[in-house]
C-alpha cells in the first residue's frame, strides 16, 4: 500500500506549455492546440488534505458583508475608473501589456499614490534589481518609506512576507517569473503560472489583501500562460498603446466589481504617466480642418463617450486590385462596408487602394463606427470635405440601411459639450430620442446610405 502511495505521489505527466493539456505519455503534437513539440515532462504535485478541507460554515446571503463602501481609492482617477471605483479588499487584479509599454511605471505610481494616505504597500519584483526599481522611482519623483521592496521569485516566501507585514496592497511583477516549490518545472511554465496564481488568490481571499499581478503578453496579444489564468483573477486590465504615440490606454476586459470595456487614458511623459482628463479634446487636438476623408465619430468606451477622428484615403491603384488597410479598426469590417458602397451606390472601388485610420492610436470595435467609416470613405472618394462641426454615428447593414446604436444620449451630450453643431444618427435612434430641443446642436436622422449622401454631399452641407 505504501508503494502505491509513493507511486502516486511521484506520478509523471506530460503537460503542454501552450494550452495546459496533460497526458500520461509524451506526444509530438498537442491534440488540444495542435502545436508541435510543446509537451514537457513534469511531476504532478501531490494533493494535500489542508487544501481540500474547509472550516467555514455556510451563511445566509443577507448576513454577509457586501463591502460596498470599503474600496481603496488610489487618487489616480483614470485607474480608479477602470477598476470600478477603486481596489476591492481581497481582489486579484491582472495587468497585461507589451514589454516597455509602462506597466511597471503604472504600478509604481499607484503604490506611491497609496502611500500618501499613510498606507504601507509591498512591491515584489522578479525581473529587476532593487537598484533598477529605485532609479525608476527617483525618475518618477517617488520617495516613500512606506513602499517596501523585495526581489523575490518564490511564492511561498512572498506569502510569508505578506502575512507578516499585512500591507494595504501586494504588487507582484511579474507572475511569469514566480515559482512555487510544489511544482517541479521552470518559472513561466503553464503549471508554475497556474499554481503560483492559485496560491496568491488564496492569500488575497483569506487575508483581504488586494493583489496586483503583472503579466506578459504573447505575440497574439493575449496574456502569456494558461487561459485559465484570466478566469482565476477578479479583474483583467490590458495596457495598450502604440510605441510611436505618447498615449496609453488602460482597458478593462474583465471586472467582477465594475463594468467591462471601461478605459482610462494616460500620456507618457518624462516624469511618468500623466492622466488625460478630457480624452476627446486630446484626440481631436491635431485634427485637420476642411480636408477630405476626415470625420468625427463618438465612441462609447464602457461608460465614457470619447470623440475620435476617423480618417480615410481612397486613391486609384496601379496593381489592378486595390489594397484594404485598417489601423485601429477591423479590416474585415472595412471590406464589408466597401462592398456595400459599391453595391448600393454604384461606386467603383475595386481598383482603388483604401486606407482607414483611427487617429490617436486608439482602437474601436463597436458597430457605431460604421457610419464614420462610410462618411470618411465617401468624403475621400468624392474629394469633398465634411463640415468640421459635424459628428456621425450609426451601424450600417448589408442592405445599406443605417441601424440604431446604444447610449445615443451620452454621445450627443459629449459632442454638444465640445461645441459640435450637427449630429447625424440613425433614423430609428432619432425617433426614440426624447427632448431633442434640449440640445443646442442640430440632430439629423438618416435611414439609408443613399439619404446620407443626399444630406452630406448633395444639399450644400459639404465644403468641397
Amino acid at each position: 500500500m505504501k508503494k502505491t502511495k509513493a507511486a502516486q505521489k511521484n506520478e509523471v505527466l506530460f503537460r503542454c506549455e501552450n494550452c495546459g493539456f496533460t497526458s500520461r505519455k509524451w506526444l509530438g503534437k498537442c491534440p488540444d492546440c495542435d502545436q508541435w513539440d510543446t509537451l514537457i515532462e513534469q511531476t504532478a504535485p501531490a494533493a494535500r488534505l489542508d487544501q481540500v478541507k474547509t472550516t467555514d460554515r455556510p451563511l445566509p446571503l443577507s448576513c454577509t458583508e457586501n463591502g460596498r463602501e470599503s474600496r481603496m481609492i488610489s487618487r489616480i482617477s483614470e485607474l480608479d475608473r477602470v477598476l470600478g471605483g477603486g481596489l476591492v479588499p481581497g481582489s486579484m487584479v491582472l495587468i497585461g501589456g507589451d514589454p516597455g509599454i509602462g506597466k511597471s511605471t503604472l504600478i509604481l505610481q499607484l503604490l506611491g499614490a497609496l502611500t500618501r494616505d499613510g498606507r504601507q504597500v509591498l512591491y515584489v519584483t522578479g525581473e529587476e534589481s532593487a537598484r533598477q526599481v529605485s532609479m525608476r522611482a527617483a525618475r518618477l519623483g517617488i520617495d516613500s518609506t512606506d513602499i517596501l521592496l523585495a526581489t523575490e521569485t518564490c511564492v511561498e516566501s512572498i506569502i510569508e512576507m505578506a502575512k507578516d507585514l499585512s500591507p494595504a496592497l501586494l504588487a507582484v511583477d511579474s507572475i511569469q517569473t514566480m515559482f512555487t516549490e510544489e511544482v517541479n518545472s521552470a518559472p513561466g511554465s503553464v503549471t508554475q503560472v497556474r499554481e503560483a496564481t492559485a496560491l496568491l488568490v488564496n492569500l488575497a481571499k483569506t487575508t483581504d489583501i488586494p493583489v496586483l499581478l503583472v503579466g506578459h503578453v504573447t505575440k497574439e496579444g493575449s496574456i502569456a500562460g494558461p487561459r485559465v489564468l484570466e478566469h482565476m483573477v477578479d479583474t483583467v486590465l490590458y495596457f495598450e498603446g502604440d510605441r510611436g504615440q505618447p498615449f496609453r490606454i488602460l482597458r478593462t476586459v474583465k471586472n467582477r466589481f465594475g463594468s467591462t470595456n471601461e478605459i482610462g487614458v494616460f500620456e507618457m511623459k518624462e516624469t511618468g504617466l500623466a492622466e488625460v482628463q478630457n480624452p476627446s479634446a486630446l484626440f481631436l487636438a491635431e485634427r485637420p480642418v476642411n480636408v477630405p476623408g476626415s470625420v468625427v465619430m463618438p465612441s462609447m468606451e464602457g461608460t465614457r463617450p470619447i470623440l475620435v477622428e476617423v480618417q480615410a484615403l481612397v486613391s486609384p491603384s496601379n496593381l489592378g486590385t486595390g489594397r484594404r488597410t485598417a489601423i485601429g479598426a477591423d479590416p474585415q469590417r472595412l471590406a464589408l462596408l466597401t462592398a456595400v458602397l459599391e453595391k448600393k451606390l454604384g461606386l467603383t472601388l475595386f481598383d482603388h487602394d483604401i486606407f482607414l485610420n483611427i487617429a490617436g492610436g486608439i482602437r474601436i470595435d463597436e458597430p457605431a463606427l460604421d457610419l464614420g467609416v462610410v462618411v470618411a470613405l465617401l468624403s475621400s472618394f468624392f474629394e469633398k470635405t465634411v463640415d468640421p462641426t459635424t459628428v456621425v454615428c450609426g451601424e450600417v447593414g448589408l442592405a445599406g440601411e443605417i441601424r440604431a446604436v446604444g447610449q445615443i444620449e451620452m454621445r450627443i451630450q459629449e459632442a454638444d459639450r465640445l461645441g459640435f453643431t450637427t449630429f447625424i444618427l440613425p433614423m430609428s435612434s432619432y425617433k426614440r430620442l426624447e427632448k431633442k430641443e434640449a440640445y443646442s446642436m442640430r440632430i439629423i436622422g438618416v435611414a439609408t446610405i443613399q439619404s446620407l449622401v443626399e444630406t452630406l454631399f448633395q444639399n450644400g452641407n459639404n465644403h468641397g
